[in-house]
């Protein structure tokens, strides 16, 4: 069953959208300080890569970065960034642009990512990352065409958008009901797997 938005929990900087929230909240439950660490600075990579025209760039971000995880994420800031007690009014609102939007019902922030995913190197981040981008593509469609859609569109459109660079057309993915995704083996060597399950992404 699809979560509507209105019953999720408040987001602090709707700028960055659910899914970059989800990437704080996870940074939250990593143990390992040097793994939390590297996580914290891949997130303001890719919310660098969203507002690249952000002024005051580097310490704006580490204070969103703060903000988003309600000021418990414990890291090696950079910089001095905002404190509990000085935020007491809403923060600076990040400039939105007004280019052409190539797919609306997709959005802006969905370009963006796709963006940040090409200059990924290959690896489990940037599969992990490609995974955050399907997920939001099919929330963000359903959202604007109430009658569902199916994977292979969602998949092709990420192909298209790429140039055929991120091609998932020989994966098998699923949504599972706490908002992750799964990818299996490939189609063509998996035929008997395939039988044993029903994709819900």
């Amino acid at each position: 069953m699809m979560e509507y938005n209105t019953k999720q929990k408040r987001l602090p900087l709707p700028e960055y959208g659910r899914s970059v929230q989800k990437m704080v909240d996870h940074a939250l439950t990593i143990e390992n300080r040097e793994e939390r660490q590297t996580c914290a600075e891949t997130i303001v990579r890719i919310m660098r890569s969203m507002f690249p025209e952000l002024p005051d760039q580097e310490r704006k971000l580490w204070d969103h970065l703060a903000i988003m995880s309600d000021f418990k994420l414990d890291i090696d800031y950079p910089c001095e960034v905002i404190k509990p007690e000085e935020f007491h009014v809403a923060p600076e609102r990040v400039p939105y642009r007004n280019s052409e939007i190539r797919n609306r019902h997709y959005g802006r922030i969905v370009e963006e990512m796709i963006a940040h995913a090409l200059t990924l190197e290959e690896g489990e981040e940037k599969s992990c990352f490609i995974e955050l981008i399907l997920i939001q593509m099919k929330k963000n469609y359903i959202a604007w065409n109430k009658d569902g859609v199916e994977d292979k569109k969602i998949i092709d459109d990420l192909k298209s958008y790429t140039g055929g660079a991120i091609d998932f057309t020989d994966k098998e993915i699923r949504l599972t009901s706490n908002n992750s995704t799964r990818i299996y083996n490939n189609k063509r060597n998996n035929n008997n797997s395939k039988k044993n399950f029903k994709r819900k992404f």
